[in-house]
């Protein structure tokens, strides 16, 4: 036992003495932690979130068993293995990084000490050897028929035993820097030191079979500068080649140019890659992750972001498939498409993925969890005739523990920095300080952005310094488009964003995306943003069989939907006119404070089998998408038909 703490004592030192490790994204996202959010849209989810979510989250781990298992592993109390899948020690695992971010957030000595004990139990579930899996530390080897009759068998199809270790590293991580406590970090480095020693060139030859060891290998190797750690990451991935598409294995990963298979696994796994080639300037990776969005954003995605839309691979299918009612877009992997899209940012300081992370993330991802925070989507169809509901929990609860530990980050979204330049990515009211070369910057942001384009951005450099700041100009703000674009816009409108700074109208040059301003700042200088938030009609390209010749309806990054509380319980049956138009406005006592639209709509009406089809107008209200089924289940849909077509 001395020998083992001095160990984890020595490998710490480099953590502790300040080092630093060689090689990153050649862009810094600014953490959450630099910022205070007074955000009215964003602080009350995130304050959910630590007030709900995640309590009853770990309650669901505690009356399901989940928590159980780890004690029962670790000899506190008798019994068998409680729950009905071998990977549920992940749920724990993700919680507590939701917890651990929500802590730098809200202080919380309560739960600060509840994961003081859930971390102790987790510790004494591990062996002796660093090997953690409670399926098989219970049951033996002849636990859960995916795991195999022995360690690692099968962890290139169902174990998940490398899976649950991803979640583990990103919680102990995450733990570390928000208490400064070893205890979860000391069970994450036995762990991976396990890992190591097991998969290798010279030790076994195998991959994950569900993603996500990757990014927490990476991070690990961040805290701790062991390099040994980033070399099993791309071990895992170079490993690949053989095995099947389900899993992104059918192809070497640098030869890989199409979305597949599994769309969390797949996310992941691209997240990984990016990681990994950041650090390594490993081109050939690039040039695969690249492609691959290129084949998402033209083929495989939902105007709301969402992606995978087949049940049974709970992925993708072929280009074009991308119907309504049946839509999978599943909640994990809406937050690995924004996990995907920051990464390409960092990459390539492109706002084109930023768009797409920002569409996913005020659409497809927020419609995963309800207003009230107890209450979860597992998958995200576009159309529903009432056979759709929020459920507390699932017997698969990857969702609701991904949701725990994403809604706290969301503000480390916001900027970014690079040489000499902040990149503002997202438009919510905070106050941050960012460090830029020798300076801190002091940025003060208010808005009542996603349903009001205006925005305010005051800054306060610590010293007269020059630098460059980007902002983000949303694609939804651009042009038409072109039919042969996956969507486009079939309005006209010709939007511009206008700046000012301290009063004045300024030119400004757009490059990748960014409107561009270079200039000496100084303390107080008050710059600002208007961007145009006009209602959008969205088309979609005549590939897509099940929402050609229908129009949606989008304003600034939100899709709008019609459900049947607000329109007579019919939506199913609505017609529209091509050319409609619409009105807005924002009603503050409407699920919680809602931007709608309302526009004319006919319903359709037959008056007998074999009779005339009768249209009777009628008043359509629609709703942002993210908010529907918050008042029960009912009709729902986001795309309309369109009159004669």
């Amino acid at each position: 036992m001395k020998m083992r703490l001095f160990f984890i004592v020595f490998l710490l030192c480099p953590l502790l003495a300040g080092s630093q490790h060689h090689g990153d994204y050649p862009i810094q996202p600014v953490p959450f932690t630099a910022l205070t959010l007074t955000d009215d849209f964003w602080k009350p989810r995130i304050k959910v979130n630590h007030q709900v979510t995640i309590p009853i989250a770990f309650g669901h781990c505690e009356s399901t068993g989940r928590i159980r298992n780890f004690e029962v592993a670790g000899g506190i109390i008798p019994g068998t293995f409680s729950t009905k899948y071998p990977f549920d020690d992940s749920d724990v695992f993700k919680i507590i990084e939701g917890a651990a971010y929500s802590l730098q957030t809200f202080p919380d000595p309560a739960l600060d000490a509840y994961l003081d004990t859930l971390i102790m139990k987790i510790s004494m579930a591990q062996e002796d050897d660093g090997y953690l899996y409670t399926n098989r530390t219970i049951l033996g080897d002849s636990g859960h028929p995916w795991i195999g009759t022995e360690r690692w068998q099968n962890t290139h199809l169902h174990s998940h035993e490398l899976y649950n270790m991803g979640h583990l590293f990103e919680a102990a991580v995450a733990h570390y820097r928000a208490t400064g406590k070893n205890s979860l970090l000391n069970v994450a480095v036995r762990a991976a030191d396990r890992i190591g020693e097991d998969f290798g060139p010279d030790a076994r030859m195998s991959y994950p079979g569900h993603q996500g060891i990757g990014i927490g290998l990476v991070k690990l190797y961040h805290l701790t500068n062991e390099t040994r750690y980033l070399e099993l990451a791309r071990f895992f991935l170079d490993a690949r080649g053989d095995g099947p598409e389900y899993c992104q294995a059918h192809l070497p990963v640098t030869q890989q140019r199409e979305a597949t298979g599994h769309a969390v696994r797949a996310t992941y796994m691209y997240a990984e890659m990016a990681d990994v080639a950041a650090i390594t300037k490993d081109t050939a990776y690039i040039h695969a992750i690249t492609a691959i969005w290129d084949d998402i954003t033209g083929s495989k995605m939902y105007v709301t972001g969402g992606i995978g839309s087949t049940a049974g691979n709970e992925g993708f299918a072929e280009p074009y498939f991308l119907p309504s009612r049946t839509a999978y877009c599943e909640t994990c992997a809406s937050i690995g498409n924004i996990l995907f899209n920051h990464r390409l940012f960092l990459l390539h300081a492109d706002a084109r993925y930023y768009d797409v992370l920002e569409r996913t993330l005020y659409n497809a991802m927020l419609a995963g969890v309800s207003l009230s925070g107890d209450r979860f989507f597992y998958s995200n169809p576009l159309e529903s005739g009432g056979e759709h509901q929020r459920s507390e929990w699932f017997g698969c609860a990857c969702c609701p523990s991904n949701i725990c530990r994403f809604i706290p980050s969301v503000p480390g979204y916001v900027y970014a920095t690079g040489q000499d330049e902040i990149f503002v990515n997202l438009y919510m009211s905070n106050e941050a300080l960012i460090p830029l070369g020798d300076d801190t910057i002091g940025v003060v942001q208010q808005t009542d952005y996603p349903w009001d384009g205006k925005v305010s951005i005051t800054l306060d450099p610590k010293k007269k310094n020059r630098f460059t700041l980007r902002l983000r100009i949303p694609e939804w703000t651009g042009e038409a488009g072109s039919a042969e674009c996956l969507y486009y816009f079939s309005d006209s409108l010709q939007l511009r964003p206008g700046i000012t700074i301290n009063g004045v109208n300024v030119a400004y040059r757009i490059e990748n995306g960014y409107a561009v301003l270079n200039r000496q700042w100084r303390p107080g200088d008050e710059l600002m943003l208007y961007l145009p938030m006009e209602v959008r009609r969205v088309r979609v390209c005549e590939k897509v069989e099940d929402a050609r010749g229908k129009v949606a309806f989008q304003r600034g990054p939100i899709i709008f939907a019609a459900e049947g509380a607000d329109n007579n319980g019919r939506v199913l049956d609505l017609l529209l006119d091509e050319n409609v138009r619409t009105g807005t406005m924002f009603e503050k006592n409407l699920l919680n404070g809602a931007q709608t639209l309302n526009a004319k709509a006919m319903v359709v009406n037959y008056s007998s089998p074999e009779g005339p089809v009768i249209l009777v107008p009628v008043e359509m209200k629609l709703i942002p998408y993210h908010l529907w089924n918050n008042r029960g289940p009912g009709e729902m849909r986001v795309w309309f038909p369109l009159e004669g077509m």
